[in-house]
């Protein structure tokens, strides 16, 4: 931060994979500001490149940094919004934690394990007032240049990596990520500044949505994603409890099909993971 902090910012260096360096930042915020109502976990690293050609230390990286990051941001401030029954997470997460993207499997793992572990936490955590957003962007235009060294080329924060010779080809569908940085550009079509400042608008919102999506790719991808995924349960329906018969059946003296839809039915979770019954 430069040195134009004022009584309502405070920079701090922070390393997301560093539980210690977490809970330090956590406690001299509260030193500064007695309380903090959002926190806001937008860290992030990908590697482009097929999942064969991506090494051991490459994937624990993503996973280190993407999802060990959050967990521990949130490990550090939970207690805090318990103890004041209140607070909101904004956890950006990805197109990419919905849809599997070639060239990008490790990247989509993590965001794949970041969404599970937001929507269970909300179940544990809606008695204490505590909501938290998916921000699920697109493509987005960055403002800022490349600036930070590194052995291989960069596109925002992900590293591209060279294809090995099995990956080579120029129609290899594990060049798609590469070839979707190249060709975008400067032709993404959602600003970074609009997505900050709906950010910023959701953090005051009453009722926030589990997910947002930012930018037109975002909301057709996911679009697509769930026609998808409607048509696939449609056409294998008629493998549905292959072993059990549709009707109930007595078990031990109990309908097992009619106590499984009453449970269901009790068990059908809203938009915020609140359990209605």
């Amino acid at each position: 931060m430069s040195a134009q902090d004022n009584d309502s910012c405070l920079g701090l260096l922070c390393d997301v994979r560093a539980r210690d360096s977490v809970a330090r930042v956590i406690e001299k915020s509260l030193d500064r500001f007695q309380r903090f109502d959002v926190v806001a976990n937008c860290s992030g690293y990908g590697v482009i490149g097929a999942c064969e050609d991506q090494d051991e230390h490459e994937i624990r990286n993503q996973f280190e940094t993407n999802f060990m990051g959050t967990l521990n941001i949130i490990q550090a401030s939970l207690p805090y919004f318990r103890q004041q029954n209140a607070g909101r997470y904004l956890i950006f997460s990805s197109t990419s934690g919905a849809l599997g993207v070639p060239g990008l499997g490790p990247y989509c793992a993590t965001k794949y394990a970041v969404e599970g572990l937001i929507e269970a936490m909300l179940y544990e955590t809606d008695s204490f007032n505590v909501k938290a957003t998916l921000v699920e962007p697109g493509f987005v235009r960055r403002d800022e240049p490349d600036t930070m060294p590194t052995p291989l080329p960069t596109w925002g924060h992900f590293l591209i990596k060279p294809a090995s010779e099995a990956y080579a080809q120029a129609t290899s569908p594990a060049l798609h990520a590469k070839r979707m940085v190249q060709w975008l550009g400067d032709r993404q079509p959602t600003s970074a500044v609009k997505c900050a400042e709906l950010v910023w608008q959701l953090a005051h919102c009453s009722y926030p949505p589990l997910r947002l999506l930012l930018g037109s790719y975002a909301i057709e991808s996911i679009r697509d994603r769930l026609r998808s995924v409607t048509e696939e349960l449609e056409d294998w329906k008629h493998l549905n409890f292959p072993v059990a018969p549709e009707t109930g059946v007595e078990v031990d003296g109990k309908n097992s099909k009619a106590d499984h839809d009453e449970f269901m039915a009790d068990s059908i979770p809203d938009a915020q993971g609140q359990v209605t019954t």
